[in-house]
């Protein structure tokens, strides 16, 4: 069944990817609005063979659209998203505006598919690490509950916004010349370094806001407030495609054979574990996938139970983690 799209925020990074995973995934669409600030109004942008031109984001821009998909920003999703519900669309909403919301459906289609028509006219699209662990991480809580999980996480500076890569690039052409390296956005230099995710620190539990996403996203998507969750984030000089090492422990023992036999049949995951050749997951090889990449799955040697296990996961966080959860929500609502 073919369906009017609106594409708000069609001119940032996840916007344009918001389009090529549409056309990708052959999405039925009917008729195409894409909408954006003033500035970008008038633009053209070519979607399958068509041009468009890009319109202005206003209150009275929904009128027919049936699915709107939103990546302009929490305060732009608070201002419009209610608008688009009122005309009659369902919002599928990229921003944090709406995912603690109670009634507000917050969607990864591998782990909790159920949920998405249980909405109000808003689901939400979790943070993208939350999205990039939570889907190798759900299977395997399904057959044996995860008590507890620890990440760590290596986030690409595209995670920021387009600035992000404007930013190390600048930094990259200024160190080969020899130049002053000059920080505009990021807190710290990026290039040849790494730092703490530039998101503010809650001063009450030392946690930052990408950390504490992590925390909370988990525990409704999985709908186990008690699973316990801690998470460290941090920034590396890495174009695209987050990296999280996460360890698991379980509520029962666990072998990385079983690991592995479960994984290898889970939605939205591909093994990368060839231990001979050293070769596991990679955020130059995520790039541009939809699949989670992991690997390094191994015994916590720290623990005599055997309810421990580490792996090592990477995931574009532009696609899986923004527009292609985006779009497969969509797909699950027509």
């Amino acid at each position: 069944m073919a369906v009017n799209v609106a594409v708000v925020g069609v001119t940032g990074a996840v916007g344009q990817e918001f389009l090529n995973v549409l056309a990708e995934r052959n999405f039925p669409i009917k008729n195409l609005k894409l909408l954006a600030s003033a500035r970008s109004a008038g633009k053209k942008i070519d979607f399958r063979g068509q041009t468009y031109t890009v319109e202005e984001l206003t209150h009275d821009s929904f009128t027919g659209v049936q699915i709107a998909l939103f990546s302009a920003g929490g305060s732009i999703s608070k201002e419009f998203g209610p608008s688009a519900v009122k005309a009659g669309a369902v919002v599928v909403d990229n921003s944090s505006a709406f995912r603690m919301k109670e009634g507000v459906p917050l969607v990864v289609p591998e782990v909790n598919p159920q949920d998405i028509h249980k909405h109000n006219g808003l689901i939400a699209n979790p943070n993208c690490s939350t999205i990039i662990m939570n889907v190798p991480v759900w299977p395997l809580h399904k057959v044996n509950r995860v008590k507890r999980l620890v990440v760590s996480t290596y986030q690409a500076v595209s995670g920021a916004g387009a600035w992000g890569l404007y930013e190390l690039d600048a930094q990259m052409k200024a160190y080969a010349l020899g130049q002053e390296i000059q920080k505009e956005k990021f807190p710290h230099q990026i290039l040849n370094n790494v730092f703490a995710h530039n998101s503010k620190v809650d001063p009450a539990t030392g946690y930052n806001e990408e950390e504490t996403k992590m925390v909370n996203e988990t525990r409704k998507i999985f709908g186990d407030p008690k699973i316990m969750v801690t998470a460290t984030c941090v920034r590396v000089p890495v174009p695209r495609a987050h990296s999280e090492s996460i360890n698991l422990e379980f509520e029962r023992p666990i072998t990385p054979a079983q690991v592995r036999e479960i994984l290898s049949k889970a939605p939205g995951v591909k093994i990368v574990d060839d231990v001979a050749a050293n070769h596991f997951p990679m955020p130059l090889e995520a790039s541009g996938q939809d699949d989670v990449f992991v690997g390094r799955i191994r015994q916590d040697i720290s623990r005599d139970d055997g309810r421990g296990i580490e792996l090592f996961v990477a995931g574009d966080q532009v696609r899986k983690g923004a527009a292609t959860n985006a779009v497969q929500i969509a797909e699950k609502l027509i």
